[in-house]
């Protein structure tokens, strides 16, 4: 059965939710009491939603998937999986997540529940990087948005592909450990009941082989309502944000800055990086600037986003220890400006 608390959590973040929409639209109150709304806040509460409701499905799929790994992958399946050669691991972490359809909020439940079954944090963030860039549908998306160009779906695969390669090269030789925030409580957690004399063991093993289909899939519904409610309350504060950005900081303030090459660089970067655009959706966006930026910049706006943005962070902040994630984003940020800036030669 579900925890009553998680019940009574859903039932408030619904009523709230409700009541802050009906209020901004100026249906709860009798017209007497009407009090006028800013349209600015109107538009913060519209931009505020769009990306919740954009982002919720994939962190559905995501936590779900992350139960499943929880339940059926054991660590035993992930050392005879993954090959210990350093480069061929982020290789195979790198070629996998370009096929996994993720979007960057529901991938981050996904790569702390493979950290938590002891995957390398290179190769986990080798998926990481991969999985909300590359993966088919996003590729189809690129390619429509800018009219069926093959190119520009090219590119966006290539780069990104080599970025992310990168990226999770340099983490394996500067980062040790798995970088969790709760490193006791989860390894408790994973080897709850294997420690003990051999008959304990085997005991427990005998267990797990005699458990029925139903409680397995009983488990993953628990934990994927765990892993959804440790995950949204980091999704709702970095959507809220992201939207607030979007409305009170004019984009025109930054086009100051993009009058050259690097500099529209660096711009694109850091409005995928503010927006916190969906990947399924960011091509179209990034479509609409073609008439402002060169096609690099563009680029650089398509690759980064993707990899690191505003409410990405502070998810990742919610799982891993800060230091990790602030230097995991200086080293994707580096990197992609480096990588998109050697395009220049060949565009």
């Amino acid at each position: 059965m579900l925890r009553k608390n998680y019940i009574l959590d859903m039932i408030g973040i619904a009523f709230v939710a409700l009541m802050l929409n009906y209020f901004l639209s100026g249906q709860l109150l009798p017209s007497f009491m009407m009090i006028e709304v800013p349209a600015s806040f109107k538009q913060l509460n519209t931009i505020f939603l769009s990306i919740l409701i954009e982002a919720i499905p994939f962190v559905l799929i995501g936590v779900l998937i992350a139960g499943f790994i929880q339940i059926f992958i054991t660590e035993e399946h992930i050392r005879r999986w993954i090959p210990k050669n350093r480069f061929l691991a982020v290789v195979m972490s790198c070629v996998v997540g370009a096929f996994f359809p993720a979007c960057e909020c529901g991938i981050v439940p996904i790569v702390r529940r493979l950290v938590k079954k002891s995957v390398p944090i290179y190769a986990a963030v080798g998926f990481m990087l991969t999985g909300p860039l590359i993966n088919p549908i996003v590729i189809l998306s690129t390619y429509m948005a800018f009219g069926n160009d093959v190119v520009m779906a090219s590119l966006r695969m290539g780069i990104g592909f080599v970025a992310a390669l990168l990226i999770a090269l340099v983490i394996s030789y500067v980062v040790k450990g798995n970088q969790l925030k709760h490193v006791a409580d989860s390894s408790s957690h994973e080897h709850h009941g294997h420690e003990g004399d051999d008959h304990g063991h085997h005991h427990h093993d005998h267990h797990e082989h005699k458990e029925s289909m139903g409680k397995k899939l009983h488990g993953v519904l628990k934990h994927s309502i765990d892993e959804f409610f440790d995950v949204a309350k980091f999704l709702i504060l970095g959507a809220f944000i992201a939207s607030a950005i979007q409305v009170y900081v004019p984009t025109s303030s930054l086009l100051l800055f993009g009058e050259n090459a690097l500099g529209s660089t660096i711009v694109m970067m850091g409005l995928a990086y503010f927006l916190s655009l969906c990947s399924e959706a960011d091509a179209f966006i990034g479509a609409s600037f073609r008439g402002l930026f060169p096609t690099t910049s563009i680029l650089a706006f398509l690759v980064y986003g993707p990899m690191i943005d505003l409410k990405n962070t502070i998810m990742l902040l919610s799982a891993f220890k800060a230091k990790f994630v602030f230097s995991l984003l200086f080293y994707i940020t580096c990197i992609v400006f480096i990588c998109i800036t050697m395009t220049y030669v060949f565009i």
